[in-house]
């Protein structure tokens, strides 16, 4: 007898395989059967007229952090992920022990937008090493979950206040054999961060970027160690690739005999042939025998901005200083006429360039409002509450917002939304071998955006909106596809003798609900959640964490482990 019966559900098993309805036996955590004859089951869950996929997976996460207070890695799962990646970009936790602590907080405070006051409340800094720290995670998480080891965090651990400058041979060499024991300890692989715009809390590039090519090179050699891969992000990520830079991953897949994720892909209508240019990076490093796969969203990201966190504000001219101003003196500066001016001026000159857009004011949606006398305004653009108001500064119209909220109105700048031709482009993309569906960033840049939410999108828009692509297309995509690029063994399909990782869905109402904000993380601190609908179930290995919209406080997830639960890709895949 089964432990667990689902019946009568249309089963889309994540091959892209068209649907059938079908039973999943499921014992011990694993399918045991998929058909209409299996026995009977100590518990059953009606499935009929619903959908059961395997659960989905999502290779890029920062839930690195998140999960040591939260084993839910919320609200992912209400989205149906039963399986996180995390430790991309470079940026983790570990191998960099109680000495770095206050340096890793403040990079990742900055550069990954985790509130500093969650992380400092929320998180011990008492382990030593990578195997020690990734460790404290088993058996007391909801989700499955593994992590790759972080270019940043290596090299702080072993240069510590010399992390800006270049690495010696023996440096280089002493921060490989770290990389080797975090894999060895189970970490799926490596990362690292070569863009730009990666600046620590001290406004000094993240460790990662004072690497030379060689030292990428050096320590992108996880061969040694089974089921391995490696993400990076370069400059040519968003604006296009260099040679040097194709180069670079070439050489990095080469060194590791595992293919290279990088983040992320952008698709857009409005430049149909943009994301060829960025694809050819696979084809270059094809013909030299390397793998280089794009990360794409499936979804166009909407960000928040807000004046409490001054992100993006703060790279106005002038504007730094007062966005740098602890809250109750920031909102004493931002109520000061003159200050107003002077921050006007800034935003609106020709040194802001393609910021420069922010001080159309009156454009700005706000997105959430906070205070009772703003309750009226929320949805609205600021020229509509100026209209309301029958005139007045849109600029000062919005500070004044901003103050009666305690600077937490969220502000959405607006501009593009996703078309038909959107999502048919993206679509014929997501079929191309040289690209994998993901990207939330979940658990990262919390002020900002709510990336968990990619899945829903996809299915929503995707397929019942815009049918882009099939149902069994857009669960492969969401599912088998991500799995069998990090090699992950009996994860992200529906069949017998792989784990019960399920999610039971009604695809006529899977969607996701708008992003609210949520005192909820430690010390206090504030996040962007968006809840889901039509996510009726979901289990992981067998044990249901979600019921219904809300999660059953269950801790059944497993701890990935290198060569364990992952498999070596070969390059030619």
């Amino acid at each position: 007898m089964a432990d667990l019966l689902i019946k009568g559900g249309l089963v889309v098993d994540g091959t892209g395989a068209p649907g059938r309805v079908a039973d999943v036996a499921v014992t011990g955590g694993r399918v045991t059967a998929v058909g209409t004859d299996a026995d009977g089951a100590s518990q059953t869950f009606d499935a009929t007229g619903l959908v059961v996929a395997p659960g989905f997976v999502d290779v890029h996460t920062h839930y690195d952090a998140q999960l040591f207070w939260d084993p839910t890695a919320s609200p992912s799962p209400l989205h149906g992920v039963t399986t996180v990646v995390g430790g991309n970009c470079g940026f983790t936790l570990a191998p960099a022990g109680p000495a770095h602590a206050d340096y890793l907080m403040r990079m990742m405070a900055r550069v990954e937008g985790m509130p500093l006051a969650a992380l400092e409340a929320g998180l011990p800094w008492d382990w030593e090493g990578f195997a020690d720290w990734r460790g404290r995670l088993d058996g007391v998480i909801a989700v499955n979950a593994g992590f790759l080891v972080g270019h940043s965090a290596v090299r702080r651990a072993v240069l510590g206040e010399g992390m800006h400058e270049p690495a010696t041979g023996a440096q280089i060499e002493t921060m490989a054999h770290l990389v080797g024991d975090a894999c060895a300890a189970g970490a799926l692989g490596f990362s690292t961060s070569q863009a730009p715009t990666h600046n620590d809390a001290d406004g000094e590039p993240v460790p990662s970027r004072a690497a030379t090519a060689d030292e990428l090179v050096a320590l992108a050699a996880v061969r040694d160690a089974e089921g391995t891969t490696l993400e990076m992000i370069l400059a040519g990520c968003l604006n296009g690739f260099t040679d040097d830079e194709i180069d670079l991953m070439t050489r990095v897949s080469l060194a590791g005999g595992r293919a290279v994720n990088w983040n992320v892909l952008g698709v857009s209508a409005m430049n149909p042939t943009g994301h060829e240019s960025q694809l050819r990076a696979s084809d270059v490093a094809a013909e030299r025998g390397a793998r280089v796969v794009a990360l794409t969203l499936p979804h166009t990201t909407k960000i928040r901005l807000s004046f409490f966190s001054g992100f993006v504000f703060d790279g106005l001219p002038g504007w730094r200083p007062v966005m740098a101003l602890p809250p109750v003196e920031r909102m004493r500066a931002l109520a000061d006429p003159e200050t107003r001016r002077r921050l006007a001026e800034g935003a609106s000159s020709e040194e802001a360039g393609i910021l420069r857009g922010l001080a159309n004011w009156g454009r700005l949606e706000l997105v959430e409002t906070f205070a009772p006398e703003n309750a009226a305004f929320e949805g609205k653009r600021v020229a509509d509450v100026v209209d309301a108001k029958g005139g007045g500064d849109p600029f000062d119209v919005l500070l004044d917002i901003v103050l009666a909220d305690g600077l937490r109105t969220g502000l959405s700048p607006g501009g593009l939304h996703a078309t038909a031709d959107d999502w048919k482009l993206r679509a014929d993309v997501w079929r191309d071998p040289r690209t994998v569906v993901g990207g939330s960033d979940a658990g990262a840049h919390m002020d900002m955006m709510c990336g968990a939410i990619y899945s829903t999108a996809l299915l929503a828009h995707g397929v019942r909106e815009h049918e882009a692509l099939t149902l069994e297309e857009a669960i492969r995509l969401l599912t088998d596809e991500p799995a069998r690029l990090y090699g992950l063994r009996d994860r992200g399909r529906v069949a017998e003798g792989y784990a019960a990782d399920l999610v039971v869905f009604d695809a006529a109402r899977v969607g996701y609900r708008p992003e609210r904000t949520r005192d909820d993380l430690p010390g206090g601190a504030s996040r962007l959640y968006a809840e889901a609908d039509g996510v009726e179930a979901v289990f992981v290995n067998g044990t249901r964490i979600v019921d219904g919209g809300a999660f059953t406080g269950t801790t059944p997830g497993a701890l990935l482990a290198s060569g364990r639960d992952t498999e070596t890709v070969p390059l030619s895949a």
